[in-house]
């Protein structure tokens, strides 16, 4: 008799992100015009000094296994970046280079995590951080937002939620998938908070480059008195265009540091030699022009996204103030008929929207929000204006 495979990978969810980002690219294999607003993936390119970093390192044979840890020089860059960008005091010694920021989060949570804690998790919140949590033997405690307050935690908020038994807060600004920022007073009033009950944060800061209407990211480790309390995550993905090149960092106190090396050294080792190169070569020049390039763009689509979903009788969505990505309300297209078939959730009409429209979106029951739907504007203008078209067709039918 063959023996019984893991209940918790069994109980685990599959990232819908991932799945139907999947699921668009294979109808698109198949000849079928797909529209597919899933992935958080700019569609810019690498810049170009980082390519040939790359590239000058498979040359150099710069192949090999490097330090867990991260190559020395790369590490030496991220502490300049995050003191001159976050203002965040680190040596190398308290930096741990990962296989992207999702990684790190993981690392982080493995590190900290002890059967039974409780991770407080603002909703909506991005789809894998829950199933982390549970993967380390924690209890995700889901915290309902609202739209309001953009889907923000508040300090009272937070203070209800902590228990003896609250290990730590994961907080996502710029967020996925609502596009909130927190303010500097914000999260110093989170901090108040913070500081008396001990707890720790897992600030994933990975959309920080992408920010909108003269907005300026404000780092929660800045904040002296709790900056010991704070696991700060963060990598090269979305800001220079490198989601593949799997590239992520945290950076925290030495011994929450030390304990993930020595979690990461069981389980993957270094991340990719040729990657840590490229990521080097990103955070060593001076790249901000790129970045700004980007983000106009990005700016330019969120601002034709928000006219077109303005005039939708029925939609509501929070403004995105960074990240690249469209949360909305579809409550009010929920429980009609097409078809022979009634649309009852946000995932039946992201299938509806899929198999008859050609659109890919992602419910967000993923994101811990029945009635909403996210969508990602890291695409070109082209497609925005297809999806939108097609949107517009698929609702009408359901109205």
């Amino acid at each position: 008799m063959i023996r019984p495979l893991s209940k918790k990978v069994a109980a685990l969810e599959k990232s819908q992100t991932l799945a139907l980002t999947a699921r668009a690219k294979k109808m698109q294999g198949q000849g079928i015009d797909v529209v597919s607003l899933t992935a958080g993936e700019p569609d810019f390119p690498t810049p170009q000094i980082v390519k040939d970093a790359a590239i000058a390192a498979i040359h150099d044979n710069f192949t090999k296994y490097t330090a867990n840890q991260g190559i020395p020089d790369l590490l030496k860059a991220i502490t300049f970046k995050l003191k001159r960008e976050n203002n965040l005091e680190f040596d190398p010694a308290q930096v741990l280079v990962s296989c992207g920021a999702k990684h790190s989060v993981f690392n982080a949570l493995q590190a900290v995590c002890n059967r039974a804690d409780e991770v407080i998790i603002p909703s909506p919140y991005w789809v894998s951080y829950p199933e982390m949590v549970k993967l380390v033997d924690a209890e995700p405690v889901i915290v309902r937002t609202f739209p309001a307050n953009d889907f923000k935690i508040t300090p009272a908020l937070l203070n209800r939620m902590i228990t003896r038994r609250t290990k730590a807060l994961i907080l996502n600004s710029p967020c996925n998938p609502t596009g909130a920022v927190y303010a500097r007073d914000e999260l110093e009033g989170l901090a108040t908070v913070i500081e008396r009950t001990g707890i720790l944060v897992i600030a994933d800061e990975i959309y920080e480059k992408v920010i909108f209407d003269g907005l300026e990211h404000f780092s929660i480790g800045s904040i002296p008195s709790i900056a010991d309390q704070v696991i700060t995550i963060n990598g090269v993905s979305k800001a220079y265009s490198m989601t593949g090149w799997r590239i992520g960092y945290l950076a925290a106190r030495k011994e929450i540091v030390e304990g993930a090396e020595k979690l990461q050294s069981q389980v993957t080792s270094n991340a990719s030699s040729v990657s840590q190169k490229a990521a080097y070569a990103a955070l060593a020049n001076d790249l901000s022009q790129e970045i700004a390039r980007m983000v106009v763009e990005f700016d330019r689509r969120r601002r034709y996204l928000v006219r077109e979903f303005e005039s939708i009788d029925g939609l509501e969505f929070v403004y995105p103030r960074g990240a690249f990505y469209l949360f909305f309300k579809v409550k009010a297209y929920l429980n009609k008929a097409v078809d022979g078939k009634t649309i009852r959730t946000s995932d039946d009409l992201c299938e509806f929207m899929l198999t008859k429209h050609h659109l890919a979106m992602v419910p967000g029951t993923g994101f811990g929000a029945q009635d909403w739907v996210r969508i990602s504007y890291a695409c070109s203008m082209a497609d925005l204006e297809k999806a939108v078209e097609r949107l517009r067709r698929g609702l009408s039918e359901l109205a």
